[in-house]
């Protein structure tokens, strides 16, 4: 292979690779066999393992060439910027030189479209059968399904790689048809169903019989766009929240808008989406998956819009302040895990200490429990109760006025070492 040509290509198809988000921890327990390659057990995507460990993968396109104008993305057909394509060959020779020198444990391959859905989604499928039949390859492999695909190509790329997933790209139908307009809704949501149906059919299958291969062992997700188009979080987070609960998604990526095209449909050039706004729908993606929460106790008619200056949870909490206090020594574990400050592991080990004994100020802070927030909201085997009558605003601002005042400390220390 002629290494210039591979390495420009590298650079072009890596850079347009950026722009998606939804590669991070895979929850495959894919083991390595047979003196293989790679081993996708422990997380991929510069996510950290349990242990501490970083660990990353190769993210490329596998061409930059698309048929569609999508008014957002950089790989449209009307931008004029460098194309390039690899083959599939090349893809496999670089995924496994990589992971010989120690730089991947892994391989995350999308790409635009060229021709039609299937012909680009055969390559891709190609890619990890490759990798997994002749190299023999066990680390993470994360394909981007193609919208529209066969459902032929769909399975077998499910036999080959840990996680699929389908782009929905706009949180709404409407915000697709204005900036996408030659796309079709039901492209994306047909695989995803197609997806979900299969690997329910293969758990089921593994019960009774234990050499039923492995169907995407770390399940599909997807990835929608923000600030492109101007929806709600209400109606960004109701999205996610019809998608986890009829296709059983692993994760819902949130892509904060990146304005690099001149488009009268798109926000000016510069107003990014605030990271903050990001960051926020994360955690109130967190809440509904693992903290008990309705996706319209966090957001609804009248609070459409999440609050940026403090977390999803804080947020509930002001707004429900007849729940609180809350006995900490008493109150059940769901009840728990609406305290702002009290993690799920915190919550837990709370449940299970009480056992033994009242738990204190002092018990909870060993615990791990952020006691500058939960002082408000709780009650413990002490006499003191900072509550104190406050209202939800006092709090808000009491808990804002500390987080500033922690990070005006910390940055004059920083200071004063130059």
């Amino acid at each position: 292979m002629n290494a210039d040509r591979i390495t420009e290509k590298l650079n072009i198809l890596a850079d347009a690779a950026k722009y998606d988000v939804s590669c991070a921890s895979s929850g495959s327990n894919r083991k390595n066999k047979d003196k293989g390659l790679g081993n996708a057990s422990n997380g991929i995507c510069h996510s950290y393992t349990e242990d501490g460990r970083c660990v990353s993968l190769l993210k490329i396109l596998l061409t930059n060439h698309c048929i569609f104008d999508c008014a957002y993305c950089v790989s449209r057909k009307n931008n004029d910027i460098k194309r390039a394509a690899f083959t599939v060959q090349e893809v496999v020779d670089l995924t496994i030189n990589f992971y010989r020198r120690n730089y991947i444990e892994g391989l995350f391959l999308s790409s635009g479209i060229f021709k039609d859905a299937d012909y680009t989604m055969e390559r891709l499928v190609r890619v990890a059968k490759k990798l997994r039949t002749e190299h023999n390859f066990n680390g993470y492999i994360h394909l981007k399904s193609i919208p529209g695909a066969s459902d032929e190509l769909m399975r077998e790329a499910g036999l080959y790689a840990d996680r699929l997933s389908v782009n929905l790209e706009m949180p709404t139908e409407a915000g697709l048809k204005l900036l996408a307009p030659d796309k079709n809704r039901q492209d994306m949501i047909d695989p995803m169903r197609f997806l979900k149906n299969e690997i329910v059919k293969n758990t089921e299958e593994k019960k009774l019989f234990k050499s039923t291969p492995m169907f995407a062992p770390a399940g599909q997700s997807t990835q929608v766009i923000v600030g492109a188009t101007p929806e709600s979080d209400q109606q960004v987070l109701q999205s996610a929240n019809y998608f986890y609960k009829n296709f059983n998604l692993k994760r819902v990526y949130y892509s904060g808008y990146v304005p690099v095209l001149a488009d009268q449909r798109l926000p000016a050039l510069n107003t990014a989406v605030p990271m903050v706004r990001e960051n926020r729908l994360y955690q109130a993606d967190w809440l509904m998956r693992f903290y008990g929460f309705h996706v319209n106790e966090i957001v609804n008619d009248g609070n459409p819009l999440l609050d940026l200056d403090i977390d999803p949870k804080l947020s509930w909490a002001i707004r429900n302040m007849q729940v609180f206090p809350v006995d900490i020594n008493k109150a059940d574990l769901q009840l728990i895990l609406r305290v702002p400050g009290i993690g799920l592991q915190s919550a837990q080990k709370i449940v299970g200490a009480r056992k033994f004994a009242r738990l204190g100020w002092e018990q909870l802070k060993k615990i791990g429990v952020a006691i500058n927030r939960a002082r408000y909201f709780i009650t413990c085997n002490s006499n003191e109760f900072e509550r104190r009558d406050l209202t939800g605003q006092n709090i808000k601002q009491f808990i804002m006025a500390e987080s500033q005042s922690k990070y005006i400390k910390n940055s004059q220390t920083q200071f004063s070492l130059f």
